[in-house]
């Protein structure tokens, strides 16, 4: 649960504190993975989690896939600089390494908001030069492109990637369109923008009620599903790569898939490139 102030009322974390008892959807994305950066309260949840939607691990690696094949997109359309925003904790298909096999001069500037994501990306990454770690709250643009770790690694007179994959939909922002506008406009033309969104393809009423009762437990209470034409919105200004927005299975794979397997996806996804 949420550590108590004084008075003995709930209060969230601050930004840089460390909270092992409450959930962390970054950690608990950890443990879907098979990862080790996590610790009880979030393997509980998580297992709360699979009893209510129990295809979340099949999701956790569709998403890990789609981010893969997307980072690779821009990488090989020329770009290389990446904005990862939201970007969890480190673990195998990292963007640096994914981006670094295409050029190894891409530049990949990680921004998360969750303590032990960002201490362990930093250890991860201390001896390469050209990958940044900041934690920040990336409904606060003006915050992240501010930090050191952004402005002092990326160069926005060149084109970028940013990533909001598996991000928009569980922080709390009235306007996921406007925020993401708010990093296009400080891209040029040329940039990308890659987006996976969860979405009710089939995953039913019930089980989204109850993945929201264990969100609701966690640092991040929300869960959002959103439509095809809500995450189409988050792409004004961009002109998407082919196949458009898609289920994320269904964005490129590596091999012919089916309907069903792309519905399992649960997220829209999609690339756009900056007019």
């Amino acid at each position: 649960m949420s550590e108590q102030d004084e008075t003995g009322a709930a209060r969230e974390p601050e930004l840089g504190e460390f909270d092992a008892h409450t959930p962390n959807i970054a950690r608990m994305y950890d443990y879907f993975l098979g990862g080790s950066a996590n610790f009880v309260a979030d393997r509980e949840a998580a297992e709360q989690l699979l009893r209510a939607f129990p295809g979340n691990v099949e999701w956790t690696h569709i998403n890990r896939a789609f981010l893969g094949r997307a980072v690779r997109a821009c990488a090989e359309a020329g770009i290389d600089q990446f904005l990862d925003l939201g970007s969890g904790i480190p673990t195998k298909g990292n963007v640096h390494e994914i981006a670094q096999q295409v050029n190894p001069a891409a530049r990949v500037a990680y921004v998360d908001i969750e303590t032990i994501a960002v201490n362990h990306a930093r250890q991860l990454l201390a001896d390469n030069p050209l990958v940044t770690m900041t934690q920040a709250d990336i409904t606060d643009p003006g915050a992240v492109l501010r930090a050191p770790g952004v402005t002092e690694l990326l160069d926005f007179g060149r084109p970028i990637a940013v990533l909001a994959v598996a991000i928009l939909d569980i922080i709390d922002v009235a306007d996921p369109a406007a925020l993401v506008a708010a990093y296009r406009d400080v891209c040029v033309p040329g940039s990308a923008l890659v987006i996976s969104h969860s979405a009710m393809l089939d995953i039913s009423e019930e089980e989204v009620g109850g993945a929201q009762e264990v969100f609701e437990t966690t640092t991040t209470p929300t869960l959002r599903t959103r439509d095809h034409g809500e995450v189409l919105e988050m792409f004004a200004g961009y002109d998407l790569l082919d196949p458009g927005v898609v289920p994320s299975a269904q964005w490129r794979p590596d091999e012919p898939i089916s309907e069903e397997y792309a519905a399992r996806s649960n997220a829209y996804a999609g690339v756009g490139m900056l007019r």
